[in-house]
């Protein structure tokens, strides 16, 4: 027959759903914290309790001091007693004793100490394992009892937890009722003092993945992908979806026999529309599908490197509006589906600018390769100013010949593109190659600059917006404060320009091979001119990160087009980061006579000598910029032994 121990110990774990472990460690717990207030122990003594499960006799050891006399019984054993614990226990050594009595002599303050801390740590156990249930089921679906309604969240119960649905993951028009089953969509769990958190949503467009999951078994079981989803919760939905196998229709697995697939997870969002379309590697195919149920004449797509990914899109001018959709709906979630910016365009539109530019380049030629087809569009534009009646046959003239203007300057967007494509890689050439490898995180900036500036990718980007266009970056910053754009120059010289003391500090030969004689001061050098009869050797000057010779200013902005920064800190900024990097000498070393006079070193010429031996140098050579490289060198002056030769020789 089981003890009354065992039967409220059982009943404990089942009831609070808690492994067996964590009620005894609660236990045990309990019993130690009873003792030490029972007892007045202090902190540092040590204190161990164990239980039995099968009996549930309990046992306290506590740390004492192995005494000759005892004068303390809560601190101090006679050496016989500690002997019968620690057989090898000498005067003066710690031992873990026996309480005698253990439970028995427990007054009612440590009764209820026992019973609070019990509590507590069966609190904080089911706490946590309420947390770890939770937190392996976050982005999936979980169907709770709606508790309380009040105007900003909605309180769900989930059986042994609750969670919330905040208004803003709420679908707009929908109601709720106390007591009605809801299947939402956790979001987030997160730790507190009072168990987890669970936020629950309605309206996140995973919700209808998980329910396409649940409801398309070929999704389920990997026969078909969801590519993309764009979604406005309780209006409309779109759905992207690819076959991964042969034989299998995307569009109508999802959809189902007579549309019964769809219709339930319809039902389940308040009646919200869904649109599924077949995803299509070729972007022109899948934006002209993605605007569906809009008919689409042509899509002209355009890759801008500064504004980004834009299609051009040409409808008729009856699916203007049903390609637009109610307030920007529907081009709206095709922006969002394909992840490029859409234009739409009506035909009579498209043809009217297209006339309006008839004699400028590229639409010049038109006028003498399509002199019939750009008469005949004049011709129907006047009927329709007119406001006189247009056949379906010359809507479709016109169609042809938006499509002929449309091409036409889709390649002269595509050359001014590849014209700025090139600018950026000229300038790209310029800056160091190590700063394109670099993440935002290295600027050490705020978490918040860090976060606006993530879309550059790495530190290069950031420099070269700098160095192109510094539009794109204000727009990042837009929402930060006004200094943030010199925060950023700030952070950009701490991180990719050297610190030059530490440079001049550094050993001669981890200087780059560019500063042959470490005795020259670059600074100081002067120019003048160069003898013809004179020949000389010649050193790239490299910058600070050693793999990218140094362009100069005027020939960066003469190869890019690009003009001088007028802002000056800009400029400022900008000039640095084109800056070779050079060693300064070392420091000499003084030697003094007796009367504190200054003298050479040793096995040195006098300082007068040194001075003009210094000058001879510093006039054999000096920096230039040779246009043909495009890069600065230090050209030297070669010994009368060496002159023979009245060429120039760079040496990268």
């Amino acid at each position: 027959m089981r003890n009354e121990f065992e039967v409220a110990f059982n009943e404990i774990t089942e009831m609070r759903a808690l492994p067996r472990e964590v009620v005894l460690e609660a236990l045990e717990t309990a019993l130690v914290s009873a003792y030490r207030r029972d007892a007045n122990a202090s902190a540092a003594q040590r204190v161990e309790a164990t239980i039995d499960p099968g009996t549930g006799r309990a046992r306290i050891f506590v740390e004492k001091e192995v005494v000759e006399s005892v004068e303390n019984l809560f601190t101090e054993v006679e050496l016989e007693k500690a002997r019968y614990y620690e057989p090898e226990a000498q005067l003066g050594d710690m031992v873990m004793v026996q309480v005698e009595g253990t439970t028995k002599k427990f007054g009612r303050i440590a009764a209820q100490t026992a019973k609070q801390v019990i509590l507590q740590k069966i609190r904080e156990a089911e706490r946590n394992a309420l947390f770890d249930e939770f937190i392996e089921r976050e982005g999936d679906l979980v169907t709770g009892t709606v508790q309380s309604v009040s105007p900003h969240m909605v309180t769900l119960s989930l059986g042994r937890a609750e969670a919330i649905l905040p208004r803003a993951h709420m679908i707009p028009g929908e109601r709720y009722r106390a007591h009605e089953k809801l299947r939402t969509y956790v979001v987030e769990v997160k730790k507190s003092n009072r168990g987890p958190q669970i936020v629950v949503s309605r309206g996140h467009r995973n919700m209808l993945r998980r329910l396409l999951e649940y409801e398309v078994p070929e999704i389920y079981n990997g026969q078909v992908e969801i590519k993309s989803i764009a979604r406005e919760a309780g209006y409309r939905s779109k759905v992207a979806v690819a076959a991964l196998q042969d034989g299998v229709d995307p569009v109508g697995a999802c959809v189902g026999m007579r549309g019964m697939r769809i219709q339930n997870i319809v039902k389940e969002l308040h009646e919200e529309k869904i649109d599924v379309i077949e995803w299509n590697p070729d972007a022109q195919v899948f934006i002209e599908k993605a605007l569906s149920p809009a008919r689409v004449l042509g899509v002209y797509l355009e890759d801008d490197p500064d504004t980004g990914r834009t299609a051009v899109v040409i409808v008729p001018d009856d699916q203007l509006s049903l390609a637009i959709g109610r307030e920007g709906q529907n081009a709206r979630l095709a922006a969002k589906l394909t992840g490029w910016r859409i234009d739409i365009k009506s035909v009579t539109e498209a043809v009217q600018y297209a006339l309006d530019n008839i004699h400028r380049p590229p639409l010049s030629d038109l006028t003498t390769s399509q002199a019939e087809l750009v008469a005949d569009a004049m011709r129907v534009m006047e009927k329709k100013l007119a406001s006189r009646t247009i056949m379906p046959e010359e809507y479709s003239l016109l169609g042809r010949f938006a499509k002929q203007a449309e091409e036409r300057l889709q390649g002269q967007r595509h050359a001014a593109r590849q014209r700025r494509i090139n600018e950026i890689n000229a300038i790209k050439a310029t800056l160091p190659q190590g700063a394109f490898t670099l993440p935002v995180d290295a600027l050490g900036l705020p978490d918040e600059f860090t976060e606006a500036l993530r879309p550059m990718e790495n530190v290069g980007e950031i420099m070269l917006r700098f160095l192109m266009d510094e539009t794109r970056l204000r727009t990042l910053l837009a929402e930060l404060p006004k200094d943030a754009l010199l925060k950023v120059q700030a952070a950009l010289d701490k991180v990719v320009i050297p610190d030059l003391n530490a440079v001049a500090a550094a050993p001669v030969a981890e200087v780059e091979a560019a500063v042959a004689e470490p005795d020259i001061d670059v600074n100081a050098l002067e120019p003048e001119e160069l003898d013809g009869d004179d020949n000389f050797e010649s050193e790239t000057v490299r910058d600070a990160f050693g793999d990218q010779p140094v362009m100069s200013e005027a020939t960066m902005r003469a190869a890019t087009g690009v003009e001088a920064d007028r802002d000056p800190a800009t400029a400022a900024t900008k000039k640095k980061e084109r800056v070779a990097v050079i060693a300064a000498e070392p420091e000499a070393e003084v030697f003094e006579d007796e009367e504190g006079a200054e003298v050479p070193k040793p096995g040195e010429a006098p300082k007068d000598r040194q001075d003009k031996q210094k000058k001879e140098r510093q006039k054999r050579r000096q920096l230039v910029f040779d246009e043909e490289t495009g890069a600065t060198v230090a050209k030297r002056r070669r010994k009368g032994s060496r002159q023979g030769d009245e060429e120039w020789n760079d040496f990268m």
